[in-house]
């Protein structure tokens, strides 16, 4: 998101949570980019910042200019179309707020350019691949009231405009990454921070509860694996050897989800990205172009992957996902063991932890004697207003130690899990306290810094970048200093 401008205390909590209901959530921006040429040079514009095009256009509609880029009138009201079409919630957001947003976001496509941050052109188109896609699906493949609504004669014309808007929010947030990238901060920071907050001024944090499960797991069969892996095989051959389409494969046999409405399509990859699977990224950066992979395993499948087009460092990729079948009498093997593990620890046999550790086969828990990690506080206190929907609905009811009844569950990995659940502790609505929240309180003390260094780099970016506001937008009153000229 784009972090605002906003004082240090209490009221740092609400103002991020406002600025995150409307910044960076649509579908894709309104804001065009185009280039001009004033009728006089700009009396302050630095030598990188003059404003070069072939195209005179005319000054009506034209609401600012930053840098290279103009936000015309249009813009905003589209932009406001797109929240709303959406259900976001714009109430107490005034224009002014959202115009001022534009104008960030553009201020940070412009020195993008500036500092040569490099586009990965591939990863756009997909992304517009994957807009289309979603639009036509939701509104039944009307492509002439797509064009209609955007005002555009051809499905080549929108796809261009989405990949400009596309791209520079793309390096409008790869700037903003760039400006807070190495900010960290160091536990007297954080204890200072704390201290400056006023006694009563200090935040509320929610309920919160700590949760342990227990996993089981039904096994695969050997058999059922070789099945798959055979499965793939005929995929792989069939489109080598009779010339079959493997787009088509992906898209009626892939049990990827999120891939196969798009033909197995991913995301362009690249060697740098931290978070690949090891597995997939050591078979697709070992193919050629044009060639399909062998069947490999991961914790998700079985996969094949057809390297579709290399350019430069990024790898176009489609991949088929197909998961082994379970047997019954698998899937009754791990049910009978869930229950005996619960009786077990029901009848003070063995405590909840030493059972996780014994016998869960989640491995991310295991060793934690079944304790659940917040994946946004990386702790072990879930706040019972934030929790997870469907967490919630399997815990709600349960008391302190109590252990649920066993429920069948499933994720991306397994088709079927069985798991008990409990909570091991619970911690009522309190005043943030600097020992018990320490977590919390310095994921605040970040954003705070963050804020501030985002404030220090607007302001001087700002100086040395060409600023034109228009019309009724002079009079709105902006956190940073866009009327500096005029």
């Amino acid at each position: 998101m784009i972090l605002q401008k906003m004082p240090l205390k209490t009221i740092n909590f609400r103002y991020i949570i406002k600025a995150a209901s409307f910044c960076c959530i649509f579908l894709f921006g309104a804001v065009n980019a185009q280039e001009i040429i004033p009728d006089e040079a700009p009396p302050l514009a630095k030598k990188k910042d003059s404003i070069v095009n072939k195209t005179r256009i005319k000054a009506d509609g034209v609401a600012a200019v930053v840098g290279d880029f103009i936000v015309l009138e249009s813009d905003l009201d589209r932009e406001i179309a797109q929240l709303e079409a959406q259900g976001a919630d714009l109430s107490g957001i005034t224009r002014c707020e959202l115009f001022g947003s534009l104008l960030e976001k553009k201020l940070y496509a412009h020195q993008a350019i500036q500092d040569s941050v490099i586009v990965n052109e591939l990863y756009i188109q997909s992304l517009v691949d994957q807009q289309i896609d979603g639009i036509m699906a939701q509104t039944n493949g009307d492509m002439q009231g797509l064009l209609k609504f955007y005002k555009k004669d051809s499905e080549q014309a929108l796809r261009d405009e989405m990949y400009d808007i596309n791209k520079n929010n793309y390096l409008s947030q790869e700037m903003q990454k760039k400006v807070i990238q190495d900010i960290e901060v160091t536990p007297e920071e954080v204890r200072t921070f704390f201290n400056e907050i006023p006694e009563d001024e200090r935040p509320i944090f929610g309920t919160e509860l700590k949760v342990a499960q227990i996993v089981v797991i039904p096994e695969v069969t050997e058999e059922a694996k070789q099945a798959v892996i055979d499965k793939l095989n005929e995929f792989k051959k069939d489109v080598e050897e009779n010339g079959a389409n493997f787009t088509t494969k992906a898209l009626f046999y892939s049990e990827d989800l999120g891939s196969k409405n798009n033909g197995g399509l991913l995301p362009a990859m690249n060697r740098k990205q931290p978070r690949m699977v090891k597995e997939f990224r050591d078979v697709a950066f070992n193919l050629q172009e044009g060639e399909i992979s062998e069947p490999f395993a991961t914790d998700f499948g079985y996969h094949i992957i057809y390297l579709e087009k290399i350019r430069g460092q990024e790898y176009q990729v489609r991949h088929i996902l197909l998961r082994p079948e379970l047997s019954q009498e698998a899937i009754q093997k791990a049910k009978d063991k869930i229950d005996e593990v619960r009786a077990k620890i029901v009848d003070g046999s063995i405590s909840f932890a030493d059972a996780a550790r014994e016998f869960s086969d989640e491995k991310e828990t295991k060793y934690e004697g079944g304790q659940l990690t917040n994946p946004t506080t990386q702790d072990f206190n879930f706040e019972l207003t934030k929790m997870d929907t469907e967490m919630y609905t399997q815990i709600q009811d349960l008391k302190d130690g109590e252990i649920s009844q066993v429920i069948q569950d499933e994720d991306r990995v397994n088709k079927i899990k069985f798991k008990i659940m409990t909570v091991t502790d619970r911690i009522d609505d309190h005043k943030a306290d600097y020992a018990r929240d320490y977590l919390k309180i310095k994921e605040l003390a970040l954003q705070d810094k963050q804020i501030k260094a985002i404030e220090k780099w607007q302001k001087e970016t700002i100086k040395a970048t060409y600023i034109k506001i228009n019309g009724e937008y002079r009079d709105c009153e902006y956190q940073s200093d866009w009327l500096k000229t005029q």
